[in-house]
């Protein structure tokens, strides 16, 4: 298996699960954005975006679906829920809950305050990030009394839930979390699984290649 990744992108959801699963894989850490700044990257990936992730003749470019795919795909069932689970619903949607809730504002909010800087803009962003911290009251609530999201045990729906936490932490919104998501955040961070991406992202990362906004 194979990963593109830049430094604390939507890829690491990818890295941090390779890593909880114990699974083998090469990393190329490139620089953001790949597709302008990573010579031949658009004849690899034609969306020039990251993740890009190859698995024989599987090719993938969602970080949530990768981590799905890998679940699944090398029966790493202690990182998931079966479908005959009473909470494989509760899983699915927290799954998916973490890019179509909770990252797509942030990434507006990055876009019109960090890439694209001047005043209009910048008040739009910051609309995005307001939409963002409401939109994050259902994990406030289930983290009050819940170490994890689902089942009372660590999954992917947590590794693709924290990413979306800890780029609101890289973009300075975490400053408003909930304290409650603040001490889950941690948690996640702590994990040996989380330590050894953050290791293996700063290893494989060539001297120029620069962190992305945040």
């Amino acid at each position: 298996m194979k990963l593109w990744h830049c430094h604390d992108a939507r890829s690491l959801r990818v890295l941090w699960a390779l890593e909880e699963m114990s699974l083998e894989y090469d990393l190329e850490v490139i620089p953001f954005p790949p597709r302008f700044l990573h010579e031949g990257y658009l004849d690899i990936n034609v969306l020039g975006t990251v993740p890009y992730f190859v698995d024989g003749d599987t090719h993938m470019t969602e970080s949530t679906g990768i981590c799905h795919y890998l679940v699944e795909k090398y029966e790493k069932y202690e990182f998931s829920l079966r479908p005959d689970h009473e909470q494989y619903g509760q899983y699915l949607n927290w799954l998916y809950h973490s890019d179509a809730t909770l990252t797509f504002p942030q990434t507006l909010f990055l876009r019109y305050t960090r890439l694209e800087p001047d005043e209009t803009k910048a008040e739009v962003g910051n609309d995005y990030r307001k939409w963002y911290l409401a939109r994050l009251r259902m994990l406030n609530n289930r983290v009050m009394d819940h170490e994890f999201l689902v089942a009372d045990q660590f999954t992917i729906a947590d590794i693709a839930c924290g990413y979306a936490l800890l780029l609101g932490e890289n973009l300075g919104i975490n400053e408003n979390y909930k304290p409650q998501t603040l001490d889950y955040l941690a948690r996640l961070k702590s994990r040996d699984g989380f330590q050894r991406a953050q290791t293996a992202q700063l290893t494989h990362a060539p001297a120029e290649v620069q962190a992305p906004p945040g």
